[in-house]
């Protein structure tokens, strides 16, 4: 019954956040149009919403990844997810699952919450997956050198060689808090921005 109304909760967090970036995307997508996708199997490929260039008509697939945990807060990273196990089997995060049919990520923070069962403001940054998979590459950061770091008795944050943990980013393993027991690369939103892999929206 629990389950039932967590499940019940998230969903009508994630419809409440919707109706947000809805607006959002009205009125500061200039040189796009965007549709929300209802189908389920697009929604496991990765993608919630279209953006569909105004000229040339090329669609962008874009999975909308918000910190609904951190309502009323302004966190300056994002947790990017590299792996973690279900069922005792080590699984594909989505920063590298290949059935991932995702373009950009709507990394959506800064959620804050009027106290009226309404979103009123949030934070969108868009971020290149192809070109953040790319710079991390040549920093010597591909996702077999990440996966590298995955020990399910560690816990905690791993500094690697490649990124400055205080101002760009680091892993960080959780195997205590979680069953699922995630390894999570933390990047900087400010560096992603600064790098050009991601753009500030809102």
């Amino acid at each position: 019954m629990a389950l039932k109304s967590s499940f019940s909760s998230d969903l009508a967090k994630e419809q409440r956040l919707a109706a947000l970036l809805d607006s959002y995307y009205t009125n500061n997508l200039k040189h796009y149009t965007f549709k929300r996708i209802a189908g389920l199997k697009e929604q496991l490929a990765g993608i919630d919403v279209i953006f569909t260039h105004k000229l040339n008509g090329k669609n962008y697939g874009i999975d909308e990844k918000a910190q609904l945990d951190y309502v009323n807060e302004d966190l300056p990273t994002f947790a990017f997810e590299i792996c973690y196990y279900k069922k005792g089997v080590e699984k594909e995060g989505w920063l590298y699952d290949e059935k991932k049919k995702t373009d950009f990520y709507a990394l959506v923070t800064a959620i804050y919450d009027d106290g009226d069962k309404r979103y009123s403001s949030c934070k969108i940054t868009l971020v290149n997956r192809q070109k953040l998979q790319e710079v991390l590459t040549n920093r010597g950061l591909n996702k077999v050198a990440l996966k590298s770091f995955y020990n399910t008795s560690a816990h905690g944050k791993i500094n690697v060689a490649g990124l400055n943990a205080r101002n760009e980013g680091y892993l960080f393993l959780s195997t205590k808090n979680k069953a699922e027991k995630p390894l999570n690369l933390i990047l900087k939103l400010d560096w992603l921005i600064q790098n050009n892999i991601g753009k500030r929206l809102v």
